[in-house]
């Protein structure tokens, strides 16, 4: 089992560095599918979750620091969306109980369906290498987009780090690269509150987590050298197939759980 998690735990650790996402929509269908293949017992939703919350973390604190290497996070853009996002989660966790999650990840899966025809739409040509330090970017919009995702995350029970960054490239006019790396420093509070919830109430399986933490840094750092040699058209293509997928699997568990 520990071999199986720090597997999969590399994989989403490299596609975090990459693409600039928590990882935690790809690692919880792996933890839930994968280990029962190797002939080791299926994980728990409830240890499924614990894991992600550490992996988002630990992705979080490492996608931050290799992409602020290439001057790709920005400081304005990180406090202004992570200060809204945080507290629209909260909102939203808040109001869950009252509206149904049913509902609630259809409007999820559209959005995500939304955001992946934005980055397969024509766009003008945007500069390889762009420097975060002198990013100029519309405030209202930027709040608005991290509202939005934070309230339907919270009430949906996702962070939906995947959806903010077409978001912000289409809407906030954010250059690529810089959204791909302000985005993990932009949900790293959100996912502390997370991860301090659910290891103050015992929901985190620690001999399950080692791995995770061993695995994800060097593989999200990895993946972080990796995004920085890529061109920003494949760049955008691979986002483009990931966050499709994860739309996908949101409406595939919206029919299995009607």
């Amino acid at each position: 089992m520990v071999a199986v998690i720090a597997g999969v735990a590399v994989l989403t650790g490299f596609l975090s560095g990459l693409l600039g996402i928590g990882g935690g929509i790809i690692l919880a269908p792996l933890l839930l599918y994968v280990p029962p293949l190797f002939g080791c017992p299926p994980l728990s939703m409830h240890t499924v979750a614990g894991l992600t919350v550490v992996q988002g973390l630990v992705a979080c604190i490492a996608g931050t620091l290799i992409h602020r290497r290439f001057h790709a996070v920005s400081g304005r853009l990180t406090l202004w969306m992570g200060g809204t996002i945080f507290i629209a989660a909260l909102a939203g966790g808040a109001g869950a109980a009252w509206v149904a999650n049913e509902m609630l990840l259809l409007i999820f899966a559209a959005l995500a369906l939304t955001a992946t025809f934005l980055l397969f739409c024509p766009r003008e040509a945007e500069e390889e290498y762009p420097d975060a330090s002198t990013l100029a970017f519309s405030r209202p919009r930027a709040v608005g987009v991290a509202g939005l995702v934070g309230v339907l995350g919270g009430l949906v029970g996702q962070g939906g780090s995947f959806i903010l960054i077409p978001l912000m490239t289409s809407f906030v006019r954010v250059p690529t690269r810089i959204a791909v790396g302000s985005n993990l420093a932009i949900v790293f509070l959100s996912t502390t509150a997370a991860f301090l919830g659910k290891a103050a109430t015992k929901q985190i399986v620690w001999p399950l987590a080692l791995p995770i933490l061993v695995a994800v840094p060097p593989a999200t750092w990895l993946g972080g050298l990796v995004s920085h040699r890529l061109p920003v058209a494949r760049l955008r293509l691979i986002l483009g197939i990931c966050i499709g997928l994860a739309a996908a699997y949101i409406c595939w568990s919206i029919v299995r759980a009607a």
